[in-house]
């Protein structure tokens, strides 16, 4: 069950504190941690989102996953979910307390798409392009591998999708193709 309302409002309230408490750079580490314990291991967010299990075991776990690799602020609050019984939250919550860091801090974040791996140096040109080209300065770059593109790439930000994919192509000929526009041009 998604609940982003919920988890805005967690987010927020940990940006403030650790803003508050001058800690605001670390516990953005510990999130950035915890969001990469979620997409790699589905089994802890089932384990987070599991009726059976109960609170004081999830809390138990959750804290011995966490231990020595997160601040004390990030392992209270991750005490205070699991005493409300919002720890099936939690991987929401990270995500978005990294949308609203990178919202205070200006970072844009930037989805390419391509047919193949791309090397670093093809990553930095790319950031430099889209530098020049739009008011966007603070990049993060995330990169994804799709082969069904066969070439050229997808690009993402803000909602906004650059398409400049094989596949895409393709796809445009076959809807022509399908349309038959230009038979009816011809009688």
């Amino acid at each position: 069950m998604q609940q982003p309302r919920l988890a805005g409002r967690y987010a927020k309230s940990l940006i403030d504190l650790a803003t508050e408490q001058n800690q605001l750079e670390q516990v953005y580490a510990d999130m950035k941690y915890l969001q990469a314990l979620c997409q790699q291991s589905r089994e802890f967010v089932n384990l987070l989102k599991s009726p059976i299990i109960q609170a004081d075991k999830k809390g138990k776990i959750v804290e011995a996953v966490t231990m020595g690799k997160v601040s004390k602020m990030t392992e209270g609050f991750n005490r205070l979910l699991v005493q409300k019984g919002r720890e099936s939250v939690l991987p929401e919550i990270v995500d978005a307390f990294i949308e609203q860091y990178n919202e205070i801090k200006g970072i844009h974040k930037v989805k390419i798409t391509t047919a193949v791996a791309v090397s670093d140096e093809l990553k930095q040109q790319i950031v430099a392009k889209i530098k020049a080209e739009t008011p966007l300065q603070n990049i993060e770059l995330e990169t994804a591998v799709k082969d069904e593109l066969i070439g050229g790439f997808t690009l993402e930000f803000h909602n906004n999708l650059v398409d400049a994919s094989i596949l895409r192509d393709l796809n445009d000929i076959r809807k022509q193709f399908l349309e038959n526009v230009y038979v009816q041009n011809i009688r």
